[in-house]
């Protein structure tokens, strides 16, 4: 694993190159989640990577610009400027890797960035992975809002119950920092903006989406891309991967199912 800082000097950007340990045709790069999220599922990507470089298949994770390892503060970052670090990323694996055909793990905030630097044609992925893809930012933002109120509630002995009627009152209360994370009034107004109308696919690529079958709207972003003739298929896939907290001991930071159906997705 090889770590470094690649992109414009105006914007450099952290990431961990994983090298292949044999020959292929493949290589992976990993559009990681946002904030609390990007954290809870370090691990599994980590060991992911590890697995398919050893398989043959380099991979590239990265921290998007003001967050992770990458210069720049919390609030710098926007989706629009995460979606020029993808491209970034995807031309620093190019150069790494060659003629390999290259594909897109989007996970969560990180599968819309993902749609949206594919449709921006300053790169070339053969095939996108979306794994719980947010296409509806404002429940995307109200589900945080609610999530930061809980850990709150469970860091503190005595709950001020001030907090939920600041929630249901003022929907930019608990905006400014979700779960430790600083969000800019600009990435609070792209993420409201965010939706399934916002996230057309292309056809230069394959797509597959992997969501529970509770997530009503990434189903139904799937099939209305289908509607329009996009090559995209949607299965159900359920996994305990709490994405925002570990509260149960017991939990599998990487649990074995997630594991394996990613890995059998990459090397189809």
């Amino acid at each position: 694993m090889t770590p470094m800082l690649f992109g414009p000097a105006s914007r450099q950007l952290f990431g961990l190159f994983h090298p292949p340990e044999r020959d292929g045709n493949t290589a992976l790069l990993v559009c990681g989640p946002f904030g609390q999220e990007a954290i809870r599922s370090h691990r599994l990507f980590r060991v992911l990577s590890d697995r398919l470089a050893r398989a043959g298949v380099p991979v590239l994770r990265f921290d998007y610009y003001g967050t992770g390892d990458s210069p720049g503060d919390d609030t710098d970052g926007d989706l629009d400027g995460w979606r020029r670090d993808v491209c970034a990323a995807h031309e620093e694996l190019r150069r790494r890797v060659g003629g390999r055909r290259i594909v897109w793990l989007g996970a969560r905030l990180g599968a819309a960035l993902a749609i949206a630097a594919a449709k921006s044609g300053r790169c070339d992925p053969s095939r996108l992975i979306l794994w719980d893809p947010i296409v509806d930012g404002p429940r995307y933002l109200e589900e945080l809002r609610a999530g930061h109120v809980d850990a709150l509630e469970r860091s503190y002995c005595v709950p001020d119950p001030g907090w939920r009627r600041r929630l249901g009152k003022d929907q930019d209360a608990f905006t400014a920092e979700l779960f430790g994370f600083g969000v800019s009034p600009l990435l609070r107004q792209q993420l409201r903006a965010l939706g399934p109308d916002g996230l057309g696919l292309t056809a230069l690529h394959e797509t597959v989406v992997l969501a529970a079958a509770a997530d009503q709207p990434a189903h139904r972003w799937a099939a209305k891309e289908a509607a329009r003739h996009m090559p995209v298929r949607s299965e159900n896939f359920h996994h305990p991967l709490m994405w925002t907290s570990d509260p149960h001991p017991n939990n599998a930071m990487v649990p074995t199912e997630a594991l394996q159906k990613l890995l059998g997705e990459v090397n189809v």
